[in-house]
């Protein structure tokens, strides 16, 4: 299942039409999907920049197309050894901070127009745009594997790391610092958009749920560092008609409350507050 199978799917359970995802999940991957519900989708950004976490597995001595499982081996090197576990870390530690990636061909990420997988699959040439990511830890968290029979290796870890970065293009990198071909052999999801896995909820327990709002998260949970400023009946007023406000604050950022929900981000220039993202229509927990 993809992620927009999973948005497909609620779209017909909750009889909604506006839902959206923040974060796409590779169809061979599970874990968290943070889901944004009518208005919030506009929120999606937001949950979006916030970094994410998960555990996987790389797998040291073969290669694919697609630097996971589900692609065809292109290269297959039978290891001599397998790699001690400081070896790896040092590795991994190369793989660590402010780092450029290649994104995979088979993936979504658009040149011209086209997605990358469509190139893929077409056989055509593409030169893959270099992408800036940051991979703030990147961890062993089990002691490495050797598998005797297949001369490969397989590692656990955990990575904690910004948006747009590929963790499939990390175990391969991984695996090139060491000199040897390598894959992505298992990955979940454990943190996205602020949300953790022990929060998640199945599609089967939202189809077996009576209220299926007991899951959801008021449009605010998506911006938790920003100051809250209480609005009164006649700024209100003024936000509905996206006029400025000046209310003797200096914060960037603020998000402006109103009966007890949001309805508006304001960004502060010029000595007053303007509108910068709406929610004006919002009636509840949406995110």
């Amino acid at each position: 299942m993809t992620s927009t199978d999973v948005v497909s799917q609620l779209r017909r359970q909750l009889h909604m039409r506006r839902v959206g995802h923040s974060g796409t999940l590779d169809p061979n991957v599970d874990g968290v999907l943070p889901i944004a519900l009518g208005i919030a989708t506009k929120a999606v950004p937001a949950l979006m920049t916030a970094g994410k976490i998960y555990i996987g597995e790389m797998t040291f001595g073969f290669a694919t197309t697609t630097e996971d499982l589900d692609g065809e081996v292109v290269e297959h090197v039978a290891l001599e050894r397998p790699f001690s576990r400081t070896e790896i870390e040092a590795a991994m530690a190369q793989m660590t901070g402010d780092i450029i990636q290649i994104p995979p061909m088979f993936s979504a990420v658009k040149v011209n127009g086209r997605r990358l997988y469509d190139y893929a699959r077409a056989g055509d040439p593409v030169e893959r745009p270099k992408r800036p990511v940051t991979i703030y830890t990147f961890k062993i968290t089990d002691e490495p594997v050797w598998h005797e029979a297949t001369k490969t290796q397989t590692v656990r870890f955990e990575a904690s790391v910004s948006k747009g970065t590929y963790i499939r293009t990390l175990a391969v990198d991984t695996g090139r610092v060491l000199g040897v071909p390598a894959v992505m052999s298992d990955l979940t999801r454990i943190q996205s958009g602020g949300f953790g896995i022990g929060q998640t909820v199945s599609l089967d327990q939202l189809a077996d749920s009576d209220d299926p709002s007991q899951w959801v998260q008021p449009i605010e949970f998506a911006y938790p560092d920003l100051p809250q400023y209480q609005l009164t009946e006649a700024q209100w007023e003024d936000v509905q008609h996206g006029r400025f406000l000046r209310i003797g604050r200096t914060e960037p950022q603020l998000l402006l409350m109103y009966t007890g929900q949001m309805k508006a981000i304001y960004r502060y220039q010029s000595g007053h507050y303007q509108p910068e993202t709406m929610f004006l229509s919002n009636q509840g927990p949406k995110a």
